[in-house]
């Protein structure tokens, strides 16, 4: 599994790290990191639970990527 990042639409609101923090990694004011997330096995709920939960969308969650 992994996270597509569109650093794009980030706002900032870190409800995706308030979920996963050690899936997600933010800068100093908040904002994600760019670049796509490998989520390592046993992340995967966290990390769904944190992408799905951004109110800008700004994480997409791509099953189809294999461990």
């Amino acid at each position: 599994m992994r996270i597509i990042v569109d650093k794009a639409k980030c706002q900032g609101h870190a409800r995706c790290w308030a979920h996963a923090p050690d899936v997600f990694t933010l800068d100093d004011e908040g904002y994600i990191l760019p670049g796509d997330i490998k989520v390592a096995m046993g992340d995967e709920l966290l990390a769904a639970r944190g992408a799905r939960s951004c109110p800008e969308r700004a994480l997409e969650i791509d099953g189809t990527a294999g461990p």
